[in-house]
């Protein structure tokens, strides 16, 4: 098993460069960029100034040559200048190299528009990515694991039809129009003013008492964490009704009810535990893909200062150590809680041998 570790280890360093590159690449390709928006705003600025002096001279008369759209009017050694201080006076492949040598020892630099380390920013930002996350996925198995089993026990019936009309259409609605129903029904959008509209926590926060900053914080997390859950916990109530299912029409089943135990012996004596082997395995992967699935809209819509929203922002504003600093700690998270899903499966059931797979 150490030989199938190390290679899935040395795996994801091609794997998250392939990320990186492809990424690296594609943004070569589209228009504007740091340099461009520092323009932009001086332009913007010496604008709304000769509008208020009254001044009608013409700014962008010089006949500079410059690569940058709306740059005529600024000195070729200030353009330099910032070429330099953002590190495109060198080549693209140049840069890529310097970035990953850098991104290997997680040293992401500093933000091109905030006087704060990239580290910094992703450190401060994201324990809100990870409640989501986790209370989202928490949220969904305690809902999905019942709620599936009950249907794999009455299938067919009235029950399973409804219940699974009820799951189509939850797993239907996207993930940001439920959190504005939640919002305009339960944060004073036009019925009830229940739950707070916007951050973790209340102002003062850190005043409260112990027991008053748990209550504070998980008044705050109900509505996102529930809009987080909508899609998550369909798929997974099916996994676990179909998981069921099929163990409850497997040979052995028969074979336990020949010998005279009752349902109950039966079901939780042998069929739970062989069927929970993939949803309980499945815990990683079910987080990962609520951490990336929820986590930009949820925090959008919700006013979280998280790790989606933050790469959102900074590919907006085309602050690009942001941007790929996020990326890569993204990728690496997905990466390892890979790794550690296929783990989750060995230890939960030893048959499973990835290793002798490969051989």
């Amino acid at each position: 098993m150490g030989a199938y570790i190390l290679r899935r280890l040395l795996l994801m360093i091609p794997t998250l460069l392939g990320i990186m590159l492809i990424n690296f690449v594609l943004i070569q390709f589209v228009p504007g960029g740091p340099i461009e928006t520092i323009i932009a705003q001086i332009e913007s600025e010496s604008s709304a100034t000769d509008r208020i002096s009254g001044g009608g001279s013409e700014v962008n008369g010089s006949g500079s040559d410059s690569q940058y759209q709306g740059a005529r009017g600024l000195p070729e050694d200030f353009i330099k200048d910032l070429e330099k201080q953002f590190g495109f006076d060198k080549p693209a492949y140049q840069r890529f190299y310097i970035m990953m040598t850098n991104y290997l020892q997680f040293d992401f630099g500093e933000s091109y528009f905030r006087s704060i380390s990239v580290k910094d920013l992703i450190i401060e930002k994201m324990p809100v990515s990870i409640t989501l996350g986790l209370w989202s996925t928490l949220l969904a198995y305690m809902i999905s694991i019942p709620l599936g089993i009950r249907k794999a026990v009455k299938d067919g019936s009235k029950f399973d039809t409804w219940s699974s009309g009820v799951i189509i259409a939850a797993y239907a609605v996207p993930g940001f129009l439920f959190a504005i129903m939640l919002m305009v029904f339960f944060a004073g959008g036009s019925y009830w003013k229940i739950f707070p509209l916007r951050g973790l926590t209340s102002e003062g926060f850190a005043d409260f008492s112990t027991l008053g900053q748990i209550k504070d914080y998980l008044w705050h997390i109900v509505l996102p964490v529930t809009a987080a859950t909508i899609g998550a916990f369909a798929t997974l109530t099916l996994l676990t009704k179909n998981s069921f299912l099929d163990e409850i029409n497997k040979q052995y089943v028969t074979t336990a009810r020949a010998k005279g135990l009752t349902e109950n012996a039966v079901f939780y004596g042998h069929v739970f535990r062989n069927a929970m082997l993939i949803v309980i395995a499945g815990f990683p992967s079910a987080f990962v893909g609520v951490f990336f699935g929820s986590s930009l809209i949820i925090e959008i819509v919700f006013s979280l200062d998280g790790l989606g929203r933050l790469g959102f922002e900074a590919a907006v504003n085309r602050d690009y150590p942001v941007f790929f600093g996020t990326l890569y700690v993204f990728g690496l998270i997905s990466l390892v809680i890979g790794l550690v899903s296929d783990l989750m499966y060995v230890w939960i059931d030893p048959r499973i041998d990835f290793e002798s797979r490969e051989t």
